[in-house]
């Protein structure tokens, strides 16, 4: 039988042995290196060997974030696709460019030849057109627009009155015609291309100099929308009408189509003098091509407006004699989109671009967390608070194409905060130190979405954020003992 003073060196003994279970909190033993150690040990030990691992790491959680890159990229393309099927059977965007007139001529030609000391005269008739723009053109739309939907895809279609008029005045174009030129006044036509037939639903008015017209379907072989003469994708859509026979005279025109399509209108001007207004009940257009609006009204819910365009300002003729190739003014586009304030996959692609940081900025705070806490923490934490991050953006992805993207981004930004405060309190030893992992993160996401609504200024926010997080890491580690040798100060 042992007494109690034999019992007290037993137990002290037992917590002696005790001690190196709480090792891993000891930042000097798990840390630094203990006197006697190889220099592999010392150099696995200390913070740089620490660093490169956390380096390995950020490199192997690219892979995922490759392949979430990939599939925000093949769902904006499914998007696409389901855009384009309902635009398919609902009428394309709207591009016009006409009405233009279509005179067919006959070039007569001699070619001579002396054969045996004899002459002869070979003479021969080739077809040509000579098309002829409006001296003025006035164009006119009035839409109404609605959102179709295919599924969660969804595209803003438009439909309503689409209405031409102004004069011709051929006397200049006429006149111009070569001695051996003659014309078919009596066959002329008057020619508008279109992006697509589709879109048309039916004619509601048709005057030539106070005479109805009767129009047909296709261009004839007026390619004004295919800078490729026919030849490229774009098939020689459109209307024409057989003209009375025309004079030298100047001659009203009014035209009027019930037409539909989607996602934008833009029409060639080619006019002499060309006025475009537009007007339809969509609050966020965006005005595009090679010529502005000079006046323009916007609301919430409704746009109007106006542009003035000048033969001079543009590179159209007012007349050219077509023979084989017939020339493309795609060039000369303008109109307006009816753009979506929120695209929901241009806005995840963006934030996409910056996930990278999102991966560096907590695993250098938990780096941080670990120094400051003398408590270390393991690879497989760090692996999961990446991990973590990249769920982020699917969970943007996914929700956003249920309900709006800014509220897709509180629920997910704020999940991801919640989850990774939680996982940092399992981790360190008390709140008062796991809570700056959510106000990092929390940081962070104001930053992101900073960034993603303030595009023009993108570049500039990200900048200065990357900059004040790179002084703010060299702050506190300027006093860093990156060898383990145990000589640290922490402040």
């Amino acid at each position: 039988m042992m007494d109690d003073k034999d019992k007290t060196p037993v137990d002290t003994q037992v917590q002696v042995e005790d001690s190196p279970l709480d090792t891993p909190l000891n930042p000097t033993a798990a840390l630094a290196p203990a006197p006697g150690i190889s220099l592999k040990e010392k150099f696995t030990r200390g913070y740089t060997f620490k660093v490169l691992v956390l380096a390995a790491l950020l490199l192997l959680l690219l892979i995922p974030l490759g392949m979430l890159q990939t599939l925000v990229r093949d769902r904006s393309r499914t998007a696409q696709r389901a855009e384009a099927d309902i635009m398919e059977a609902w009428g394309k965007q709207l591009e016009a460019a006409g009405p233009v007139m279509v005179i067919p001529g006959i070039r007569t030609e001699e070619n001579r030849r002396k054969e045996e000391g004899k002459e002869t005269i070979e003479i021969s008739e080739k077809p040509f057109n000579l098309v002829i723009t409006p001296e003025k053109l006035d164009i006119k739309a009035d839409f109404t627009t609605e959102i179709r939907r295919r599924g969660i895809f969804s595209v803003p279609l438009f439909y309503g009155d689409f209405a031409l008029s102004g004069t011709f005045n051929p006397r200049r174009a006429m006149a111009e015609c070569a001695a051996n030129e003659r014309l078919l006044l009596e066959q002329a036509e008057l020619v508008i291309a279109l992006s697509s037939q589709k879109g048309i639903r039916k004619i509601t008015e048709q005057s030539w100099n106070g005479q109805e017209l009767f129009f047909r379907p296709g261009s004839r072989s007026l390619y004004l929308l295919d800078n490729n003469g026919g030849k490229g994708e774009l098939p020689g859509a459109g209307i024409y009408a057989l003209l009375p026979p025309v004079t030298p005279e100047e001659t009203p025109f009014r035209i009027g189509i019930s037409i539909q399509g989607g996602q934008a209108v833009q029409v060639v001007p080619v006019g002499q003098d060309t006025h475009l207004e537009i007007a339809a009940d969509w609050g966020s257009p965006s005005f595009q091509g090679a010529f502005l609006p000079v006046q323009s009204t916007i609301t919430d819910s409704s746009f109007a407006a106006q542009w003035n365009v000048s033969y001079l300002s543009r590179d159209i003729p007012l007349f050219w004699k077509q023979s084989d190739f017939s020339p493309g003014y795609r060039g000369s586009l303008f109109g307006v989109s009816f753009f979506r304030a929120i695209d929901t996959y241009a806005l995840n692609t963006r934030a996409v671009k910056y996930a990278i940081l999102f991966l560096i900025v907590p695993f250098f705070t938990l780096f941080l967390l670990e120094i400051f806490t003398k408590r270390p923490i393991h690879p497989v934490p760090y692996i999961l608070s990446g991990i973590a991050n990249i769920i982020f953006y699917l969970l943007l992805l996914s929700i956003s194409e249920q309900f709006s993207f800014y509220g897709a981004y509180t629920i997910a930004a704020a999940s991801v905060t919640a989850l990774l405060t939680l996982y940092s309190r399992s981790l360190l030893p008390s709140w008062s130190k796991s809570w700056y992992m959510g106000l990092v993160l929390l940081i962070s996401y104001i930053l992101l979405y900073a960034v993603l609504n303030a595009e023009s200024y993108a570049l500039l926010i990200g900048s200065i954020g990357a900059f004040i997080v790179t002084a703010l890491v060299m702050f506190l580690t300027r006093k860093l003992d990156w060898y383990g040798s145990g000589t640290t100060e922490h402040q």
